[in-house]
């Protein structure tokens, strides 16, 4: 019984392994899946969903609108004029809104503090300052 299971794990690795490849060609040939994968912390899966789930992005004015579609974006309640912003709405795609809540949280230590644009301005501020 246990070889039998193992030989089942080899099939379904050999599987997931042809099914990779096959994420793999199908992003190199899209211009728009190249473009999301060189977004740090997007890899081929998430740009074949990203892209299978979107479509056409024009659709989308801005990003916020496509993070408000995705759920990412807070809640807002207002009463009297203040606004009160609440946790993440979690509507739209829970898949897709997974996968790049993991891609983000992959990338993050990759990234070096110095590439932010708070950084960048304060180095630009920097050597402004000194004569």
């Amino acid at each position: 019984m246990i070889g039998e299971l193992r030989a089942e794990w080899k099939e379904l690795d050999t599987k997931i392994a042809a099914l990779n490849t096959e994420f793999i060609q199908l992003a190199r040939g899209d211009a728009a899946m190249r473009r999301l994968t060189s977004i740090p912390g997007i890899g081929v899966l998430n740009a074949t969903a990203l892209v299978a789930a979107v479509g056409d992005a024009s659709s989308f004015t801005k990003a916020r609108d496509l993070g408000a579609w995705l759920g990412l974006v807070p809640r807002q309640y207002s009463t009297g004029g203040k606004p009160r912003l609440l946790g993440i709405s979690k509507r739209g795609n829970t898949y897709l809104r997974t996968l790049l809540i993991h891609g983000a949280r992959a990338a993050l230590p990759s990234l070096s503090t110095s590439d932010t644009p708070r950084a960048m301005a304060e180095g630009h501020d920097r050597a402004r300052r000194t004569p």
